[in-house]
């Protein structure tokens, strides 16, 4: 088996936080990427939404498109209007090949509110699990359909961020609603990323690999700091420079015959985090250890 290893635009520059990296041009991204061993990217606010607009872009420097992300609110609106409201950002990710959707609903989060701390995040009463899971399987099942299936993306500060609530969201949803690991997000919700990989083999359909920093982790739970603030400090970092077990992490994905995207995802300030020297190092320490792991060849 072969997996592919891409990079999300994040270590360059922020989406929920336009300011960090916010005059680096969609150029130096993508270049250093290439120039970091990557073979593909997900998209950024910084990427044209039209196919014929960023195919060109992408072919010029040798990067395929690996994702994109959705924020749906199914808390909020019907199945049917969701389905209308992710149409366009589909018809790019189809047109372009990307074997997933980063889907996450995004109802009442504060992930993107400096001014919430994390022990503020939703939860979803008992009641309202229902509407929250039928909502996914009717949307995944139309993404699976048009060729992008869906991976749902577990995150701080929304209303899947816990193990249990991922345990609870893979248990009553359809094979249809895949899973996106991010190893960062759940590790920062006290996880584990291994066990996640091993229990829901079946399911992930996408993988983003971050690291975190464990002195700054707890200062930011001692703290009870918001999500965007514990970015801003630090909290997370790329593979092999923080306290994730990536090598664990890739031999369970291998054994549960994963063959998707691995993701380096590492939300830092650019200013105090070089882009392409930290994008060099989680690829090189990620690249290892899927290749010790046998996902890549």
């Amino acid at each position: 088996m072969s997996v592919k290893i891409g990079i999300n635009p994040l270590t360059w520059t922020n989406d929920d936080m336009p300011s960090l990296g916010g005059d680096t041009p969609l150029e130096t991204c993508l270049s250093e990427a290439k120039q970091a061993g990557y073979a593909g990217v997900e998209l950024g606010n910084k990427f044209p939404r039209e196919a014929k607009a960023l195919k060109p872009i992408l072919d010029a420097h040798g990067l395929k498109l690996a994702s994109g992300w959705h924020g749906a609110h199914l808390m909020e609106r019907s199945p049917e209007v969701e389905i209308a409201a992710v149409e366009k950002h589909l018809v790019l990710l189809a047109a372009l090949g990307a074997p997933a959707m980063v889907f996450c609903d995004v109802s009442r989060c504060i992930h993107g509110n400096r001014n919430k701390p994390l022990s503020k995040r939703p939860k979803l009463r008992d009641s309202e699990w229902k509407r929250l899971t039928e909502g996914l399987n009717k949307v995944a099942a139309h993404l699976k359909d048009r060729g992008v299936p869906m991976a749902y993306h577990h995150h701080m500060g929304t209303l899947i961020q816990t193990e249990a609530e991922i345990d609870r969201l893979m248990a009553e949803t359809s094979p249809d609603v895949g899973l996106l690991l991010d190893t960062g997000h759940l590790t920062y919700a006290g996880g584990d990323p291994v066990r996640a990989a091993k229990t829901h083999a079946t399911r992930i359909s996408h993988v983003h690999c971050k690291d975190v920093r464990g002195p700054v982790l707890k200062a930011a739970i001692d703290a009870d700091r918001s999500f965007l603030d514990a970015v801003l400090e630090g909290v997370f970092t790329v593979p092999g420079d923080g306290m994730v077990d990536f090598p664990a992490v890739a031999k369970a994905l291998a054994a549960g015959g994963y063959k998707g995207w691995l993701i380096v995802e590492a939300e830092q300030d650019p200013a105090k985090a070089h882009p392409l020297t930290y994008a060099t190092m989680g690829y090189k320490n990620l690249a290892k250890a899927a290749k010790a792991a046998g996902l890549l060849e």
